[in-house]
C-alpha cells in the first residue's frame, strides 16, 4: 500500500464579486439560463416595474417542456447588445438590487465558481474568464499553500487487480501531475513535454486494464525527473517560432470571425498583431518579431514571476479533473488521457501566443494587468465556446499537430 496527497483547491474561497468595478460584466455576452426554482420565485414577486420586466424578457426553454433539465429551466430574452436585461446602467442585477441575492439564478449566484464532488470530498475551483477571479488564480505566489504539510494522504493498493479502474489511481496521478507543474527544476515548457509523455504512458496503462501497472510506470516517471535522465533527449527538440505563430493566428481568427467581438478582446487582438508587425511584414518576420518579443519581454517577464503560468496550469488542471476529462462525472467510461493533453497543450499554447504578441507590443511596460486580461479573455472567448474545442482537435489533425512532437513544437521557444 502506498498514500497519495489529497491536493484540492481552496482558492475559491477567496472571490468575492466586485460587481460595478467588474472591467468586463459576466452578464454581457453569454446566455443567461435560469433553474426552474428560481423561475418559480421570479412568480412570487409582487406587481410592479420589476415583475413587468421578468415577465417580458424571461422565457421558457422550449427542450424544458417536460422539466427534464432543472437547471436550464428558461433564460433571459437577450437584447442585440447581448447585456442582460436585469443589467441596470450602474452594471448591477436590478433583480438583486430589489429581492436580494437569494433571487439570483443558480448560474448567477455560483459564477465563477465551479463546484465538484470527487471521492466524496467537495471541490470548488474558478473559472478565468471573471477578471477578478483571473487576478486571485495568477497573481497569488502561494496559490495552493504548503504541499509538503497536506496532511489529507489517502492509501492505495498499488498492486493492480481485477477491482482496479483508472479512477482508483485518481489522488496519485493528481499528486504527480502538481508536483510536476511546480518543479522549477525544469524551464516550464520541458515540465509539460513531460507531462505529455506521462499522460500517454497512462493511456496505455489504462488500456491495458487490471494488467496495467500504474505505480510502476508512475514510480520509473518520478526517478526520471528526479535524476534528470530524460534531459538530453527533451532538449533537442527543435525550435518551431512559425508552426507556433501560424496555429495561434489560424485558431484565433476562427474563433473571432464568429462575431460577437467584444471591445477589449479586440483591443487584446489588435494589441497582439501590433508586437508581431502583422500588418507591417511578411510572415517570415512575423516569426522573428514574434521570436524578439519572446526572448526580450515574454521570458524575462516570467522568469521573474514564475508562478503565474504555473497557477493558470494547475487551475486548468483542477477544472477539468485533467487527465480524466469532466466525463468521469457522469461516469463516462471512455477516459482519454492523451486527448485531455492535446487540448490542454492547445489551449496554453494560444494563450502563450498571444501574451508573447502583447509583450512584443508593450515592451518594458508589459506587466501582470496584462496578462490577467489577456487569459481572461481567451478563456472568455475560447474555452467557454465547446464547438471551438472540438475545432482545435480538427486544426491539430489537418496539421498533423495531434502527436507528441508535434505538441512539443507548440511549447518550446
Amino acid at each position: 500500500m502506498r498514500k497519495a496527497k489529497i491536493i484540492r483547491p481552496h482558492y475559491a474561497e477567496q472571490f468575492r464579486c466586485i460587481a460595478g468595478d467588474c472591467e468586463d460584466s459576466c452578464c454581457v455576452g453569454w446566455t443567461v439560463q435560469i433553474d426552474k426554482q428560481t423561475f418559480e420565485k421570479y412568480q412570487r414577486i409582487p406587481a410592479g416595474a420589476l415583475r413587468d420586466s421578468i415577465d417580458a424578457n424571461v422565457v421558457l426553454s422550449p427542450r424544458n417542456e417536460d422539466g427534464s433539465e432543472p437547471a436550464q429551466y428558461a433564460s433571459m430574452r437577450m437584447p442585440p447588445s447581448k447585456k442582460c436585461p436585469m443589467h441596470n446602467a450602474d452594471n448591477l442585477c436590478q433583480i438583486q438590487l430589489e429581492q436580494g441575492e437569494g433571487y439570483l439564478s443558480q448560474l448567477c449566484s455560483t459564477f465563477p465558481r465551479q463546484t465538484h464532488i470527487i471521492d466524496k470530498f467537495e471541490e470548488t475551483t474558478l473559472t478565468l474568464s471573471c477578471p477578478e477571479a483571473a487576478r486571485i488564480v495568477l497573481t497569488d505566489t502561494r496559490l495552493l499553500g504548503d504541499l509538503d504539510g497536506q496532511r489529507a494522504v489517502l492509501p492505495w493498493d498499488d498492486r493492480p487487480g481485477p477491482h482496479t479502474t483508472p479512477i482508483s489511481y485518481f489522488w496519485p496521478i493528481r499528486e504527480f501531475i502538481v508536483t510536476l507543474l511546480q518543479n522549477r527544476g525544469y524551464p516550464l515548457w520541458q515540465r509539460l513535454f513531460l507531462l505529455g509523455a506521462f499522460c500517454r504512458r497512462l493511456e496505455s496503462v489504462f488500456q491495458q486494464g487490471a494488467q496495467g501497472n500504474f505505480s510502476a510506470m508512475e514510480t520509473g516517471f518520478s526517478q526520471a525527473i528526479a535524476t534528470g535522465s530524460l534531459r538530453e533527449s527533451i532538449e533537442s527538440m527543435p525550435v518551431n517560432n512559425g508552426l507556433q505563430l501560424d496555429l495561434v493566428l489560424g485558431l484565433a481568427k476562427l474563433r473571432l470571425q464568429a462575431g460577437n467581438l467584444s471591445p477589449r478582446l479586440a483591443g487584446c487582438w489588435n494589441t497582439f498583431l501590433a508586437g508581431i508587425g502583422y500588418e507591417t511584414l511578411s510572415f517570415e518576420k512575423q516569426c522573428e518579431a514574434y521570436a524578439a518579443a519572446c526572448q526580450d519581454f515574454y521570458e524575462p517577464f516570467f522568469l521573474k514571476f514564475p508562478s503565474v503560468l504555473e497557477n493558470l496550469l494547475l487551475n486548468m488542471v483542477f477544472r477539468s479533473a485533467f487527465p480524466f476529462g469532466l466525463g468521469i462525472f457522469a461516469k463516462q467510461k471512455l477516459l482519454e488521457p492523451a486527448r485531455q493533453y492535446a487540448l490542454f497543450v492547445t489551449e496554453f499554447a494560444l494563450i502563450k501566443g498571444l501574451l508573447i504578441g502583447v509583450a512584443g507590443a508593450r515592451k518594458h511596460a508589459f506587466c501582470l494587468d496584462d496578462v490577467v486580461r489577456t487569459v481572461q479573455l481567451v478563456v472568455k472567448h475560447f474555452e467557454h465556446n465547446q464547438r471551438f474545442v472540438g475545432v482545435c482537435l480538427e486544426v491539430l489533425a489537418s496539421k498533423a499537430l495531434d502527436n507528441a512532437y508535434g505538441l512539443t513544437m507548440l511549447l518550446r521557444n
